[in-house]
């Protein structure tokens, strides 16, 4: 069958539609760039917050207009599909198959079922471990490919449904994890990203202990692998053992993805974080002495139940004195079936975005003032592209992670190999971007 596959949501999702792509491949079938030419047409869905069900739902509902063209059949798959298997069923008829978080990688056989006339609907099973060495072919660029470490999670933030959609926290082994680095390091990749809900959580229910510097250590062996980056910190897990094998080895980008969510105490209690403001400030600044050129990204939620005047100015006012180098700041998305979503004091709408729009461009003037910091200096940018209306090549440097962050615009006097190293000398920036030249 040709079939085409749209994939939303975050890269632990691109992972697992990663592995649909290449199950579908090893039996035959033929995929699509072009979904109006797919006889199939899988939708690998997000359902973490409301703007990313709404999405999911359209790119469905799109989808199921080329039922009208060549499209015969329409499955759902991911994370809407796990939790909402009974409403898309019902609601949704042009869905001919629902396939959730734990079952992903029985799509060969759901497409079988689905061809024999059947409805299948898989779900419940997002606490099982997904069967090791399955076939994947990458979506990213050739040169940069994620690596999932585990799944689920255990921490039952009161905002989040990651847990009932992805189950309980799950590591893999690390002896299946440097099978699938080696195998993406010899097909040609470069950058690895290390995904899991949480990454500094690694190993603990296998192992009895944290983990992450172990492996580490072990994919810093892999000598064709350049750049070694992780997502997803949180920062009472981060280890003293983490920091220092990041320090000490050159292989792993200084760049710290730690989502704090708020810095309010109070807040952050109702919330359910396992850390309290004393406790991440003081991480920020071990952070910082250990390695004095890491960048730290996080991610904060404006207007959660019962944030009043005051905790937004704190978190604003730590914003504008710890100089973050990337922040994304969301309003708060009252999830239904989370605990958050029944609590007292839920803030109107315009509150919480005006409050996170203050805090945003603060962001944008501190990221301005970093920017800045590096003019003059030399900076290793992994060339991604060439952009023919600026005839400039772009990448980007340790600091920035694929899709994310920022570019490094940059003039070369000799042509420069996609997914190739170069030293570039930074020559002006703005709030986002820098530009400079290729040395040698």
């Amino acid at each position: 069958m040709k079939i085409g596959l749209v994939s939303l949501g975050c890269p632990k999702n691109l992972t697992d539609s990663e592995t649909m792509i290449g199950l579908l491949s090893e039996h035959g079938h033929e995929l699509v760039d072009d979904v109006a030419d797919a006889e199939i047409i899988i939708v690998n869905t997000c359902g973490f917050i409301n703007d990313a069900k709404q999405e999911s739902i359209d790119t469905v509902l799109e989808m199921a207009e080329y039922k009208k063209k060549n499209c015969k059949k329409l499955i759902m798959t991911g994370c809407l599909a796990e939790r909402y298997h009974d409403d898309i069923m019902t609601e949704l008829p042009e869905v001919d198959a629902v396939v959730g978080t734990g079952d992903y990688y029985k799509i060969c056989e759901v497409i079988d079922d689905v061809m024999n006339g059947e409805k299948p609907c898989l779900y419940g099973n997002q606490n099982e471990a997904v069967p090791e060495g399955l076939a994947r072919i990458t979506a990213t660029p050739p040169y940069t490919a994620y690596i999932k470490i585990s799944d689920g999670c255990d921490n039952n933030c009161t905002y989040c449904a990651i847990p009932q959609i992805r189950g309980k926290y799950r590591s893999r082994k690390i002896e299946d994890i440097l099978a699938e680095a080696n195998e993406l390091a010899e097909n040609g990749v470069k950058e690895l990203i290390l995904i899991a809900q949480d990454t500094t959580r690694y190993g603990k229910d296998i192992y009895g202990r944290y983990s992450l510097d172990r492996l580490l250590k072990e994919l810093c062996k892999i000598d064709k692998l350049h750049w070694i980056r992780l997502h997803y910190f949180y920062p009472e897990a981060v280890t003293e053992d983490v920091l220092d094998i990041m320090a000490k080895e050159d292989k792993i980008c200084k760049y710290i993805d730690m989502p704090i969510q708020h810095i309010n105490d109070d807040v952050l209690r109702r919330m359910a974080r396992r850390t309290d403001s004393l406790d991440i400030k003081k991480k920020i600044e071990q952070i910082r002495e250990k390695m004095p050129d890491a960048v730290i990204r996080t991610s904060l939620i404006s207007g959660f139940p019962g944030e009043d005047e005051k905790a937004h100015k704190q978190l604003y006012d730590f914003v504008k004195e710890y100089k973050l180098d990337r922040v994304g700041v969301f309003a708060y998305s009252q999830e239904e079936g989370t605990v958050a979503a029944q609590f007292p004091e839920q803030l109107a709408d315009e509150i919480k975005e005006a409050r996170a729009d203050e805090i945003m461009q603060l962001q944008r003037e501190i990221s301005l003032e970093k920017n800045k910091a590096r003019l003059g200096t030399v900076l290793e940018v992994l060339c991604e592209g060439y952009d023919e209306e600026n005839y400039m090549y772009y990448g980007r440097s340790y600091a920035d992670s694929i899709d994310i962050d920022n570019k490094v615009y940059f003039a070369s006097e000799d042509e420069v190999e996609i997914g190739s190293f170069v030293k570039v000398e930074i020559l002006d920036c703005d709030e986002y971007d820098l530009t400079g030249k290729e040395v040698l």
